[in-house]
């Protein structure tokens, strides 16, 4: 499919690669092709894809949230450099759709699905190297640097600005030459997770091995599972391991920065569920990922019958995950001391699903361990970050950046 796909100018590749945690609408789906698109800047972006949504009530769209949408949903502005350039919203709606269960393929499209079957039969099941992958990765933050915006951050935090705060810093690459398929296939076989992506946008390439889901609209239920609190796997050492995994559950650090999370989740869909409807399904869910095991809350809520997914979306972003708490201030700072624009980082990218009433479905992941390139600017980036708490150590935290940092890298080897 992906080596099909790759002849389209824009495509977008979802996988849950066969997790079952939350019963998947699908075991992959793809959008391929535009026959409708809309591109915007934060300012009327949420608009202008209702306007889209309005006019294709029976059609899926496919896309992605910028992180920069923040500049709208809260009167903010950005000023760091973003090497890669993603649009701030984009959506589209495919020419061809593929979606596959574990005993069916079902394809929507305008042609014969049965010549688009038989096109992708005919593409080759491997994934080849095209070029020779030359990376040389660099930090955009020093150490020295990095500590001590990490002791600026302690000292609002002190202060009270701010409760908890996520805080990125971007390794990038210039003149790099990759192939985004091959770099994909390598990611989604080192750390296989349920919300993983390939999604091409002209020149622009997302390559996304994502454990956690932004939002998901059923009906007229809506829902998010934040993740905060991780520890290591390890595989050889059966007794270590659980040792790990019982940190999680027993670490009142890990817990309480899930908790702070949880509430601002539990806030932001308040703000547009019926009152008394959203409940924490899940508290300090843990899951086992092949790298890493998980600290994962459900929390949902029911929508209004009337509700507009756009707008359920535009209350709620950018995702508690990824900014913290309270989000507004917390936005204005990772904009003071970040050093580059997230761009697609942290945000979101997924599909709305055409249904009967005219109110789609929607299913939208986080972007994180995430490569982002752009091949014509040959420029590569990627992203790590951890939550900032007054309790935390800063020369802890950037070596976990780096752990972080040096697992990507080994993809890109």
């Amino acid at each position: 499919m992906l080596n099909w796909a790759n002849r389209f100018n824009i495509f977008c590749f979802l996988d849950n690669l066969q997790y079952d945690f939350s019963e998947p609408a699908f075991e992959c789906l793809l959008g391929a092709g535009s026959a409708t698109a809309v591109e915007a800047a934060a300012g009327n972006a949420f608009k202008s894809l209702q306007d889209l949504c309005a006019a294709q009530k029976n059609e899926w769209l496919f896309g992605h949230f910028s992180y920069d949408l923040k500049n709208e949903t809260s009167a903010l502005s950005s000023q760091n450099f973003d090497g890669v350039g993603f649009p701030d919203l984009y959506f589209f709606v495919p020419e061809i759709v593929l979606q596959l269960d574990r005993v069916s393929v079902t394809i929507t499209c305008e042609t014969e699905a049965a010549e688009v079957f038989n096109s992708i039969l005919s593409c080759s099941k491997n994934i080849l190297a095209s070029t020779e992958m030359e990376v040389r990765v660099q930090n955009r933050i020093p150490r020295d640097d990095y500590i001590s915006i990490i002791e600026k951050l302690r000292q609002h935090i002190l202060r009270g600005d701010c409760y908890e705060i996520n805080f990125c810093q971007e390794f990038f690459a210039e003149d790099a030459l990759i192939d985004p398929l091959v770099v994909y296939d390598r990611l989604s076989r080192f750390s296989p997770n349920p919300f993983s992506v390939l999604y091409k946008l002209e020149n622009k390439y997302c390559c996304c091995a994502s454990p956690e889901r932004y939002l998901k609209k059923s009906g007229n239920r809506v829902f998010s599972q934040p993740i905060k609190g991780t520890s290591k796997r390890n595989h050889n050492h059966p007794g270590d391991d659980e040792a790990n995994r019982q940190y999680l559950l027993q670490s009142s650090k890990e817990k309480s920065e899930n908790v702070m999370v949880v509430d601002l989740v539990r806030n932001d869909l308040s703000r547009i569920c019926i009152a008394g409807s959203v409940r924490v399904d899940e508290l300090f869910g843990l899951y086992s990922f092949p790298q890493v095991h998980q600290m994962i809350s459900t929390v949902s809520g029911e929508l209004e019958s009337d509700a507009d997914p756009v707008d359920v979306i535009r209350a709620t972003f950018p995702m508690g995950s990824m900014t913290g708490a309270p989000k507004l201030r917390v936005l204005q700072l990772i904009e003071k001391y970040e050093q580059t624009r997230r761009g697609l980082f942290s945000g979101s990218i997924g599909y709305f699903k055409p249904t009967r009433n005219g109110q789609a479905d929607f299913d939208f992941n986080v972007v994180i361990r995430s490569i982002l390139y752009n091949a014509g600017e040959k420029y590569l980036s990627f992203q790590t970050g951890s939550a900032i708490t007054f309790y935390c150590d800063a020369e802890n935290e950037y070596d976990e950046c780096l752990l972080k940092a040096e697992a990507i890298k080994t993809i890109l080897q």
